[in-house]
């Protein structure tokens, strides 16, 4: 590796551990916030060093994007808590639990660096009967299709519970026009650049979760800006939304037990046109749900 290479490598890493501690242990709210959004940004050029541009384009977009915008929302509706100085214990207790995660971390990492691997060329060996030619969402959708159903459910699980537990509004305040025109320009491009991302998916990095988060971010845009009326959970359109993901993916896995090929286990002729079809119901579930996340509605059940 060039030395150069190697020191930027080298900064990332020391610029995370800087952030995370800032996140952690800053002496307000809004500090930490600010924090924890530069890491999730600096985790995506991390993730993008490593090869990994679906960890990189998920990072930026629901990790530093998506959970910053609804930490600022929720720290705009509570005071800020007033300075408080640090607590050695604490920053004790976290450096000692780094350093566990990190013992962790070596010993699962470094056996890869021991040979190759068979994981990969066993993916490879059977890309060709998973319906798409990019191996990161043949796993994702073909091969542990498990993993993402419970990933859509735990989403949908985040949305009710937020709809049991957030507190009645306040008044929203007034709205730049900066936003608003910045808004009108920039929601179309993340419908166009969403749309793409999905269709990439099949055979390069993208898919479901960027394409969707990308989406609910035009969305997110607009509502701040005052160009969508308020999402509300009782809209017909809206919770049809939210749940054709998860809805989709459960009456493929017991078509296929029904018909005898096995839950989530996909026809050869059919996959990739299955595939397909459980990303697109994903993306508009994803985009439903961190849309109500993010700017749904403020109002507790049982008014």
């Amino acid at each position: 590796m060039p030395a150069t290479e190697l020191l930027l490598d080298i900064t990332l890493g020391v610029l995370l551990l800087i952030l995370a501690g800032a996140a952690l242990h800053g002496t307000r709210l809004y500090t930490g916030i600010i924090s924890f959004i530069a890491f999730g940004l600096l985790l995506a050029l991390v993730w993008a060093r490593l090869g990994a541009p679906d960890l990189a384009l998920a990072e930026a977009a629901i990790g530093a994007g998506l959970t910053g915008v609804l930490l600022l929302s929720a720290l705009g509706r509570h005071a800020d808590e007033p300075a408080q100085p640090g607590s050695a214990v604490r920053t004790l207790a976290t450096l000692l639990l780094g350093v566990l995660v990190l013992i962790l971390l070596l010993r699962a990492v470094l056996p890869l660096a021991q040979g190759p691997q068979p994981l990969p060329a066993l993916v490879n060996s059977q890309l060709e009967a998973s319906g798409v030619s990019h191996p990161v969402t043949a796993v994702l959708l073909n091969f542990r299709a498990w993993d993402t159903l419970l990933e859509l459910l735990v989403l949908l699980l985040a949305v009710l519970g937020v709809r049991q537990l957030q507190p009645a509004g306040r008044p929203r305040p007034g709205v730049w026009p900066l936003l608003q025109a910045w808004s009108r320009i920039l929601a179309p491009l993340s419908v166009i650049i969403g749309g793409y991302l999905l269709w990439r998916g099949s055979h390069a990095p993208g898919g479901a979760f960027q394409a969707g988060a990308l989406l609910a971010a035009g969305v997110v845009m607009l509502r701040l800006a005052g160009l969508l009326p308020l999402l509300r959970w009782e809209n017909g359109l809206l919770r049809l939304l939210v749940l054709v993901g998860v809805a989709l993916f459960l009456t493929v896995a017991a078509a296929g037990a029904w018909f005898g090929a096995g839950w989530l286990n996909y026809p050869a002729h059919w996959s990739g046109a299955l595939i397909v079809l459980i990303e697109v119901a994903a993306t508009l579930s994803i985009a439903a749900s961190l849309s109500l996340l993010v700017v749904g509605e403020r109002q507790e059940l049982g008014r």
